[in-house]
């Protein structure tokens, strides 16, 4: 895998992780997100690219 596809992914899903985690548990709660699953869906967020 291309060294700069595996940052660009990585770089993805830590801000997934940072902008999910900056939401409180109400606005997760309205999104449908449990905060066991910010994870799981950065994860998923990242693969796409």
């Amino acid at each position: 895998m291309d060294i700069r596809k595996t940052f660009k992914r990585w770089s993805a899903y830590k801000q997934t992780v940072r902008e999910l985690n900056a939401l409180g548990n109400r606005e997760l709660n309205d999104l449908g997100i449990a905060r066991s699953d910010i994870e799981r869906i950065a994860r998923d967020h990242a693969s796409l690219l």
